[in-house]
């Protein structure tokens, strides 16, 4: 089964590493996820975040730009195996030619620090993904944890620069990705666009109670739109009373899945594993073991086309009307 993955924070962990006098690269590493790893799982395409966190790092552009060289120079070092993509179909060439596909997307809209020329800059560095928050406030909104104040009728939702950006980068072509999102700028996001948005890395609220994951409401109208949701793989985000200490299970993964299909629809389920980003065990380990998912879920009844649709296909015809 092919794959495409709406998110991990490899680069990221690989620039931390590096600087810090490791030698280690996107080939082969003790990470979860490299060169190797995606082949041995027959990998597509993975997006490849910059992720930036506003609340140490005082060099937030500096960092971003590092992270996207970081990820051009090892493409380039692998291209035999993988390809940058700008494109719908750059991911069709390099599918022909046997090669996977690496595209860039930014997890903290605040590295554009409200500049809508930052924003084209970095779509002419190949960013082609964006979230407008990660966990902290910045120019463009409110992050998750945020919500409607009842008693002063305040939203805290997308803030005017916030508006701005997500109409330049539906111009673009960039995608909207409202993962880490206050449940106010979701609705933003929806209520101010035409073309399908995604939540990269985000699971349904209704199985976890976590504010990181989506409403009901939510995951249907990210479905009307034609967007995405990427299952998120991390244990706090799976089940309700579960920790960075614990285990993800695949079978909590895959009670996400049917839920979220069951609610929203077959069409609107992704995988946004956060490989990388996250801290707990995962019971297959790592990205090589991706398969052992699809083994869960034809175990649980999934129909090889929906299988087909939610690793890969369903991402395939959000890239070919966006990009």
């Amino acid at each position: 089964m092919k794959i495409i993955d709406f998110h991990c924070d490899t680069i990221s962990q690989l620039h931390d590493y590096i600087k810090k006098g490791e030698d280690i690269n996107l080939r082969s590493n003790k990470l979860h996820l490299d060169i190797e790893k995606m082949k041995k799982s027959n990998y597509m395409l993975q997006v490849f975040a910059s992720y930036v966190d506003l609340g140490s790092n005082k060099n937030i552009l500096e960092t971003a730009l590092t992270h996207i060289d970081l990820l051009h120079r090892e493409i380039e070092k692998n291209s035999d195996d993988i390809g940058m993509v700008y494109t719908y179909e750059d991911i069709l060439k390099n599918n022909k030619e046997n090669k996977m596909s690496a595209l860039l997307s930014i997890e903290e809209g605040g590295v554009c620090k409200g500049n809508l020329s930052l924003l084209r800059n970095f779509y002419k560095l190949g960013v082609r993904m964006m979230t407008l928050t990660w966990n902290y406030e910045n120019e463009l909104s409110y992050p998750n944890g945020h919500f409607y104040n009842e008693e002063s009728k305040e939203r805290k939702g997308l803030k005017e620069k916030g508006f701005e950006f997500i109409n330049e980068m539906e111009n673009l072509g960039m995608i909207i990705d409202v993962s880490h999102l206050s449940d106010d700028g979701i609705y933003d996001v929806y209520n101010n666009t035409s073309k399908p948005f995604i939540a990269s890395h985000s699971n349904a609220r209704s199985i976890c109670s976590h504010n990181r994951n989506l409403s009901d409401d939510m995951i249907k109208k990210i479905g009307e739109r034609g967007g995405i949701i990427g299952v998120n793989f991390y244990s706090s985000f799976l089940k309700n009373g579960h920790t960075g200490t614990d285990t993800s299970m695949i079978e909590d993964i895959i009670k996400h899945m049917r839920y979220i299909a069951n609610v929203g629809g077959v069409d609107v389920v992704g995988l946004g594993t956060d490989f990388d980003g996250i801290d707990c065990g995962l019971e297959f380990k790592d990205s090589s073991n991706m398969q052992l998912i699809v083994d869960g879920m034809r175990k649980k009844g999934f129909k090889e086309e929906e299988i087909e649709k939610i690793f890969y296909k369903n991402a395939l015809n959000l890239f070919e009307r966006i990009l």
